[in-house]
């Protein structure tokens, strides 16, 4: 926890840094997934302009909030390339990792100031 609180003073670089990373990751979980790529719109190309006008808590919280999605997005989408690589099916962990990431992603949005994406809310 101190680790995230010491980086989320950090320039504000490392949390856009972050935000773009996972959303790279987010592509390679769409396609394990069988969705198109997300698009990364304004509203997520936003983020850094959130970001300048957020509080140092809010801040904070987005760092706490993305080191929390690279948690458990790295070790997801290394047991989903195991899984395709034993030529298994991993369509249905992957959407359930995709919805995880959404909903994550949406609380990181919000703590900064930010709206949730109304096509994020349900992924049927």
């Amino acid at each position: 926890m101190r680790e995230a609180a010491q980086a989320s003073t950090r320039p504000l670089g490392s949390l856009v840094q972050r935000w773009q990373d996972l959303h790279e990751q987010a592509e390679r979980l769409a396609t394990l997934a069988a969705l198109s790529p997300e698009p990364f719109d304004d509203q997520l190309a936003a983020f850094p302009s959130l970001l300048e006008s957020a509080s140092q808590a809010q801040r904070k919280l987005a760092w706490e909030g993305l080191e929390d999605i690279h948690a458990m997005m790295q070790p997801g989408l290394v047991a989903l390339q195991t899984i395709t690589s034993r030529g298994k099916d991993a369509g249905a962990p992957a959407l359930a990792l995709w919805r995880e990431f959404h909903a994550a992603r949406d609380a990181v949005l919000m703590a900064v100031g930010g709206t949730v994406r109304a096509e994020s809310v349900d992924v049927a």
